[in-house]
């Protein structure tokens, strides 16, 4: 009798843990969708062109930035600071319409130029600058996409 009164609790007792099948209910904020569509947004919209290359070493003029391999010119690079700032200054007088890129690696900072897309066309660029610039190089490295205009 005891025997069967445990069978019958044990049995009991494993209907009752069983696993059963449900449905998944996924509970989120509603405010995730829209900064989801936010995000949409911003990228299809072109940005504000920066007008300070200090902030962030660079100076973007259109939309989002698509990042790929390609080549940058170094034109310069040193310890200085203000040297540094004063170089871009320099650079940008020469070609305005060309994207500058300032980065500190300890002790030096860089000055690097350009977003391109083929080696051909930094050794274009490094070409001209041969006399002005007296130590330049050409970096594999990720760039921003250039803008097809």
């Amino acid at each position: 009798m005891k025997l069967f009164l445990t069978l019958i609790l044990c049995s009991f007792s494993l209907f009752s843990f069983a696993q059963q099948r449900g449905e998944v209910k996924v509970v989120k904020d509603p405010l995730i969708d829209s900064m989801i569509e936010r995000r949409i947004q911003l990228s299809k919209k072109p940005a504000a062109a920066s007008t300070t290359p200090a902030a962030a070493g660079a100076v973007r003029k259109t939309g989002p930035i698509v990042s790929q391999m390609g080549y940058r010119v170094q034109v310069f690079y040193g310890a200085d600071r203000r040297q540094t700032f004063a170089e871009q200054n320099r650079f940008k007088a020469l070609h305005p319409k060309l994207n500058t890129y300032i980065t500190y690696k300890e002790p030096n900072y860089y000055l690097r130029v350009g977003d391109f897309r083929t080696r051909l066309e930094a050794q274009r660029l490094m070409n001209e600058l041969r006399g002005v610039f007296p130590t330049l190089f050409i970096f594999r490295e990720k760039i921003n996409a250039p803008s097809l205009d």
